[in-house]
């Protein structure tokens, strides 16, 4: 189902003040709170949906996205969603479902049975060994396009295909991977691999999106000018057009995070940051106080 827009959700105009979104988001939140409608899935359903609406609109930055690329340039629930909390059973969000990481097998069983010795037939079945827990460190450009890690589990060398779009906090698991069976047991116990993702220096993701910031002189941003653009794919040639305001983003698309079996993947997202210079020579003066005459008497637009 289409996602509507936030200005809708929240009941606001599109050039409605921070002060008249938050006064709308707080009326909204009073009403469909769950607290105030327990058991109304409708109204949870809705306060969901205001809260992320809430959440965009109140981030000068987000907003500014949102308006020029609508759900494309916030995230939304494109990309993959982090298990966080240190969930063994985390899993993520792909293509509008939810998976776990399973490789060899298991499923509900293989819980209910290390649990409480039963299947989820309710048959008895052999006790597993214990789960393992352990994490592997990869960069950003790997979690993007996804790699091939090797582990150590007392002492027996596991490779681990880690898919591209994995993030921050997600494990993966493996299958009979984990402690040896106990006596009188046959199966040995899973292992997790809690995924951690080192931070980029230029770049962060939110979702399947990719931001970074790019920084120009006030001369550029008037008059127009080409900029090299880092991103995982190498750099990249961007035009920026003259006139352009600080805080202005522009979408690469197809420079950010797979976020579909396809491969398709979301935008790269640079947000123009106008320098002003600091330290002026008495000629750049002279031409700014000329510029700022001229604009005076009307001779510039």
């Amino acid at each position: 189902m289409a996602k509507r827009d936030y200005y809708e959700v929240l009941g606001v105009s599109k050039n409605a003040s921070d002060d008249e979104i938050k006064k709308a988001y707080r009326k909204l939140a009073i009403k469909y709170h769950p607290d105030k409608n327990p058991g109304d899935k409708e109204a949870e359903a809705k306060f969901k949906e205001i809260s992320e609406a809430h959440e965009v609109l109140s981030d000068k930055q987000k907003r500014a996205r949102y308006d020029q690329f609508g759900h494309a340039g916030v995230g939304g629930n494109a990309g993959f969603g982090g298990a966080g909390g240190g969930n063994p059973f985390g899993g993520f969000n792909y293509n509008g479902q939810s998976f776990n990481f399973d490789f060899g097998g298991g499923g509900l069983d293989d819980i209910l049975g290390s649990l409480f010795g039963f299947g989820a037939s309710g048959a008895r079945r052999p006790r597993r060994g214990a789960d393992y827990q352990t994490s592997v460190t990869i960069s950003f450009e790997e979690a993007v396009f996804g790699t091939t890690k090797t582990i150590s589990s007392e002492g027996s060398e596991i490779k681990i295909k880690i898919p591209a779009g994995i993030d921050d906090g997600m494990s993966i698991r493996l299958h009979g991977k984990g402690g040896p069976a106990p006596e009188g047991g046959t199966e040995r116990g899973d292992l997790y691999v809690r995924i951690k993702v080192k931070p980029h220096k230029n770049l962060t993701r939110e979702g399947a999106i990719i931001l970074s910031e790019q920084k120009i002189d006030m001369v550029d941003a008037a008059l127009g000018c080409e900029i090299d653009v880092e991103t995982v794919d190498g750099k990249i040639t961007m035009k920026v057009p003259a006139g352009t305001q600080s805080g202005t983003p522009f979408k690469l698309s197809g420079h950010g995070v797979p976020f579909r079996a396809d491969g398709d993947r979301g935008p790269h997202i640079v947000t123009i940051i106008v320098e002003t210079p600091k330290n002026l020579s008495k000629k750049q003066k002279e031409l700014l106080e000329e510029f700022k005459g001229a604009k005076k008497r009307g001779f510039w637009g």
